[in-house]
């Protein structure tokens, strides 16, 4: 496969008069992890159904590892992996079944089934509860076997979907870690989430989708520096040293009660060291500093109008 894992060019679908792909374009390198944001109705899950074959686009291309989605969906699918938001498992089945049962729809050799079923169960944790039905296992542990039975096939590429819905903290993190192992494997993950801390953690590149058109694009690191708000914050020890520094540093907020200063800036080290040198010219020292950056939160609401409570699906 080539360093492009998925692009997509003038993407385009509607439904009667609604548009909810209004010409998007992305690229996806192998071996990355790309999430794609947005509110409710921006295009996300069409985007994703389009990708894995489900439904035909209007308009513009899409090739996934290599292989054009509209007529080469075959081989598509062959390529892919996808992981729903909702565990696709049989509750009636122990965890070993389950594996055993897409093992046996797969194109992987009966001689290799039992090494790739006893592979996976150790891969994620699941080897005590193996012969246990899957309606006894709890919701991190649904969601590991749910992504250990999409491994069966060696995808290239996975899609998923707001794979941590639901779960608690712990499960989350656990997550979390089978996703980074994967791309440290070569995989490919497009991620679909509703918690934006997700994908800061995760993602190499992040799309913000809004109703049916991408309305930016870059590192997680870039979309934040693109939100005004970052600022250094000072604590100091006494009501005199805040003074001081208050009077040293114009434009600067003060917080009485807590002793701090917010100071507008870039975060960058050359206004860092301008500021810090500033304090050592008037002999004022800080007790401690910190760099506040916009998180994805910030973001998002800056550039859709909404919070990131209604981001889901």
């Amino acid at each position: 496969m080539s360093s492009s894992a998925i692009a997509v060019s003038g993407l385009r679908k509607a439904y009667g008069d609604k548009i909810v792909l209004d010409g998007v374009d992305f690229d996806v390198r192998a071996g990355t992890v790309f999430s794609l944001l947005g509110p409710n109705g921006a295009g996300k899950t069409t985007t994703v159904n389009v990708l894995t074959t489900l439904i035909k686009a209007d308009g513009g291309t899409a090739r996934v590892a290599g292989h054009d989605v509209a007529t080469e969906a075959k081989a598509v699918r062959r390529a892919i992996g996808v992981t729903g938001q909702f565990a696709a498992v049989d509750e009636l089945l122990t965890g070993q079944e389950n594996l055993q049962l897409m093992v046996d729809l797969s194109p992987v050799r009966a001689k290799d089934g039992r090494r790739v079923v006893t592979g996976l169960l150790e891969r994620f944790d699941l080897v005590e509860s193996a012969n246990k039905p899957a309606s006894t296992y709890s919701g991190g542990m649904r969601r590991k076997l749910d992504l250990a039975m999409t491994l069966v096939g060696d995808p290239q590429i996975i899609f998923l979907d707001e794979p941590t819905t639901g779960l608690d903290p712990r499960s989350r993190r656990t997550m979390w870690s089978i996703i980074r192992e994967l791309v440290a494997d070569g995989v490919t993950i497009f991620l679909t989430t509703q918690y934006l801390d997700e994908a800061d953690q995760l993602a190499d590149s992040v799309a913000v989708l809004d109703q049916g058109r991408l309305v930016a694009q870059g590192t997680p690191g870039e979309l934040k520096r693109q939100i005004p708000g970052t600022h250094v914050r000072l604590r100091f020890t006494t009501a005199a040293e805040l003074d001081a520094a208050a009077r040293i540093l114009p434009g600067s907020t003060r917080d009485d009660e807590a002793l701090t200063l917010r100071v507008p800036g870039d975060g960058g080290t050359r206004s860092l060291r301008a500021l810090l040198d500033r304090l050592d010219e008037y002999s004022v020292s800080a007790e401690e500093f910190s760099v506040q950056t916009p998180d994805l939160d910030d973001v998002f609401l800056a550039l859709t109008g909404h919070a990131t409570e209604v981001v889901a699906k």
